[in-house]
């Protein structure tokens, strides 16, 4: 799958414009600062925009690749913004012998995104982890910290289309 572009939110302009204020006076301009301002710019911003990436290899007089590339080498960064619902797809020993990889692609075409990725409407963000800890119930997808085990392509469909509705609802109740 493509990655797929988002438009900045005004929440997250403001976030990004108070981090790259704050990075003059909180860290030094040596390499050695990357991954501590990537990591501030992260937990303020909640994942690195291009924008930001490109200002902090300016800030620290480096190359922008090399910042995307250490953006990229390590799991905990991330270059998309987190969904409103986070889906973690285990892929543990027992969850992959047990179906893992099916339901990682249900998930995939379903919400037409591949993992470490969010929904356009930044409502699901999809990701795998490398064990739930909850063998017996595997295969498990762990939605928003909560477990789901016994997981199949049927059930994916169903767990969306629950969301779907409780959205629906919502959105009648506000009106």
């Amino acid at each position: 799958m493509t990655e797929i572009p988002m438009e900045l939110t005004e929440e997250e302009r403001e976030k990004i414009s108070q981090f790259l204020n704050h990075i003059d006076s909180a860290f030094s301009r040596e390499r050695s600062a990357l991954i501590p301002i990537l990591q501030e710019a992260q937990n303020r911003i909640g994942y690195l925009p291009s924008e930001v990436m490109l200002r902090i290899a300016e800030f620290l007089g480096i190359p922008g690749m090399d910042v995307y590339s250490v953006v990229t080498f390590y799991n905990q960064f991330r270059l998309n913004p987190p969904g409103k619902h986070s889906i973690r797809v285990c892929m543990g020993t027992a969850c992959h012998v047990g179906g893992g990889t099916v339901i990682l692609d249900s998930w995939r075409r379903r919400l037409g995104i591949d993992k470490r990725q969010t929904t356009p409407d930044r409502e699901f963000d999809l990701d795998t982890v490398a064990c739930v800890g909850c063998c017996a119930m595997a295969p498990v997808t762990v939605i928003d910290n909560e477990v789901n085990g016994k997981i199949s392509p049927t059930r994916v469909d169903g767990i969306l289309l629950a969301y779907e509705m409780k959205k629906k609802k919502e959105a009648q109740e506000n009106q």
